[in-house]
């Protein structure tokens, strides 16, 4: 499960030869947020506390553009991300890890940039901060410019069209909760509902009871029951772009790749010309 590290591994690897850029991604969903409440702020608990030598990223503000066309968290200019990144301490050859407040799905979603623009070595903590059983700093730290410059990998990208092309030719998973897949409630979107053709597949089912990630063969043999076979073109999507990347995040535990529809159905169901399905089939 090299996309995951455990707190016990990320303690022995900081204290050795080349310790991980620690990414601090502290954000949270809110269907509060999206009626017009204050955001939970991330940066306000970063200060407060977080693991010693970690930068904040800021989710809205650094890992995705403003919402518009492209649905709430489009891609971020990735010149403008690469620059944050290197601001905070991000070299091509040296190992990333990021972490939030335990949700995992912040996380990922730093994780899939880094990944999709070519980052070769970046890792979640698995459990968030609350797994974590070390002392944790106040100090902000300044670290050292990085290096790293996005080279983005156009076969782990979906829009609209290849997301719909792919839940007819391979299989697109739908990682939101069952009720908004079947349309049954939709507290955000223009209308409930799925992409024809996408398969339910709760990013909550990722993880066990303690929230951390089930093992990689349990994880294969539950996309295994969704259809994913070896060789199947895996594509995937959620509300925004964010719990997606945490579905990816355990496709690649799994040994799986797959694409993300990073507009995901935010973008897709602001079109109304798009078909949309109901209910619990994906026609």
């Amino acid at each position: 499960m090299t996309a995951i590290i455990t707190a016990p591994e990320l303690v022995h690897e900081l204290t050795g030869a080349r310790p991980p850029v620690l990414l601090d991604v502290r954000w949270q969903f809110s269907l509060a947020k999206a009626a017009g409440a204050p955001a939970q702020d991330g940066r306000a608990e970063y200060a407060a506390g977080h693991l010693p030598g970690a930068v904040f990223v800021d989710l809205d503000q650094e890992l995705a553009a403003p919402p518009g066309e492209g649905g709430r968290h489009p891609l971020p200019d990735l010149a403008e991300f690469g620059a944050v990144m290197r601001r905070a301490g991000v070299s091509a050859a040296r190992p990333v890890v990021v972490y939030d407040g335990g949700l995992n799905w912040a996380a990922a979603r730093a994780w899939w940039m880094l990944r999709f623009t070519g980052h070769p070595d970046v890792r979640v903590l698995d459990g968030g901060l609350p797994a974590w059983e070390g002392p944790l700093s106040t100090e902000v730290p300044t670290p050292a410019e990085g290096d790293f410059r996005p080279a983005p990998d156009a076969s782990a990208l979906l829009d609209a069209d290849g997301a719909a092309a792919l839940a007819r030719a391979g299989v697109l998973l739908d990682a939101r909760a069952g009720e908004r897949y079947r349309g049954e409630v939709e507290p955000i979107d223009r209308v409930g509902g799925h992409i024809p053709g996408a398969v339910s597949a709760p990013t909550t089912e990722n993880v066990g009871p303690d929230g951390r990630f089930l093992p990689a063969e349990e994880l294969r043999d539950r996309f295994k029951a969704l259809g994913v076979s070896a060789g199947t073109p895996v594509g995937l999507y959620c509300g925004s772009g964010v719990s997606a990347a945490h579905e990816a995040l355990a496709l690649a535990a799994a040994g799986i790749p797959a694409a993300l529809y990073v507009g995901s159905w935010s973008e897709w169901s602001s079109d109304p010309s798009r078909p949309v399905a109901v209910g619990p089939d994906p026609q």
